[in-house]
């Protein structure tokens, strides 16, 4: 059964609704509420005096204990001191059992009628910004390759958002997303949209990915973590000055500008990395490529070799200077323009191939044979040898 008695005498300086008219009640209350401090200021410094006695108590005994326990002087002496030490300590005793009787008949009031079972301050610190690691130009390549591995879908997602409450929640429940590393997906994958030539969606992509960058500048002037920064940044911006959002509209377009230069740049660089794949993949034996040499013919030869005519360039070649068409011959030759005795290489071909056909029992050839075939495996064109050119 619980026990309500306690509750019944509470002492409180303004609990009376009804006083004396010849007496002032203000003047009452504060005159009851001053005796009462006073009353618990004697109290207190009363405990005081009793905590240090116990403690001049404590030290008697145990200095006592220790002098009998060595047999330094005399034992009589010595138990004797101690029997009135420990009659001390029971007097102590009687006077603390009447210190707690009085504490417990005492009322309660507001500062003693309740007290709190725990004390507990927490000051919420932002938390700081990770300083620059000193990282080699592979470790954040390798870095950043882990970070598109694991977080690329989540990337798109925020990349496509369009409201800034919508970002700002979305952000707040993926915080790894807050960091350089999404804004530099955010500026490869513009530069691509662009290059596809899908312009609408990359102003929306570089819309979010400044919008990123905002709060990594916030973050760094602030001195702080960057996802400490998500929530201020959102509400700044739906909420600022013209000139806030006239600046951050401009910083936008500044960086599609930048998005679409570079873009085109890396268009050209693809085409001309193309050609010269191209242009390797025709060089001829001697190192030349025949779309140079070609057009570096003159017309009558060039005649020749558009309309694959073997006598024509035969006849033009006979009439050319021996130095000149030797010249023009030499260079077809090394570009690949030029084949001679293809017709030749033709038909050993077909030799090669029935020889294998033919399996083991098909005989070796000799050394002789051996000189002759590597003697006709001079390049170009078709019907037309190098000797024609003397």
């Amino acid at each position: 059964m619980v026990d309500y008695s306690k509750w019944k005498n509470i002492e409180i300086s303004d609990d009376e609704d009804d006083t004396h008219p010849n007496i002032d009640t203000p003047s009452l209350f504060r005159w009851r509420h001053q005796a009462r401090v006073e009353r618990m200021a004697e109290m207190d410094l009363e405990k005081d005096e009793f905590k240090k006695k116990r403690q001049s108590f404590q030290a008697r005994l145990m200095d006592v204990k220790e002098r009998i326990a060595k047999k330094d002087g005399n034992e009589e002496a010595l138990k004797k001191e101690l029997e009135k030490i420990e009659a001390d300590g029971k007097e102590l005793d009687r006077v603390e059992s009447e210190m707690l009787k009085k504490e417990k008949k005492t009322p309660w009031n507001v500062d003693t009628i309740s007290k709190p079972g725990f004390e507990k301050t927490v000051i919420n610190k932002k938390a700081g910004r990770k300083p620059d690691e000193n990282l080699s130009e592979e470790e954040r390549e390798q870095r950043m390759k882990q970070f598109v591995k694991e977080n690329e879908k989540l990337c798109k997602q925020y990349g496509m958002l369009r409201k800034y409450d919508d970002s700002k929640r979305f952000l707040q429940e993926h915080l790894q997303l807050v960091g350089e590393e999404t804004a530099n997906y955010l500026v490869i994958w513009s530069i691509n949209l662009e290059m596809e030539d899908k312009h609408e969606l990359m102003a929306h992509v570089a819309h979010q990915c400044i919008c990123m960058q905002y709060i990594l500048e916030l973050a760094k002037q602030l001195d702080v973590d960057p996802r400490a920064c998500v929530n201020s940044f959102f509400s700044k911006i739906q909420q600022c000055q013209p000139e806030y959002r006239a600046q951050f509209e401009s910083e936008i377009e500044g960086f599609k500008g930048r998005i679409q230069k570079r873009a085109q740049e890396k268009i050209q660089e693809a085409i001309a990395q193309a050609e010269e794949e191209e242009r390797k993949e025709r060089i001829g034996p001697g190192g030349l490529d025949p779309a140079d040499v070609f057009e570096s013919l003159p017309d009558e030869l060039k005649a020749c070799f558009e309309s694959r005519d073997v006598e024509l360039l035969q006849k033009t070649i006979a009439a050319m200077p021996v130095e000149v068409a030797k010249l023009h011959m030499k260079r077809c030759v090394d570009s690949g323009l030029w084949v001679p005795n293809a017709a030749d290489l033709e038909g050993d071909k077909k030799d090669d191939e029935e020889d294998s056909e033919d399996g083991d029992g098909g005989e070796e050839k000799t050394d002789d044979a051996k000189s002759e075939s590597a003697a006709k495996e001079e390049p170009i064109y078709t019907g037309v040898s190098t000797e024609d050119v003397d």
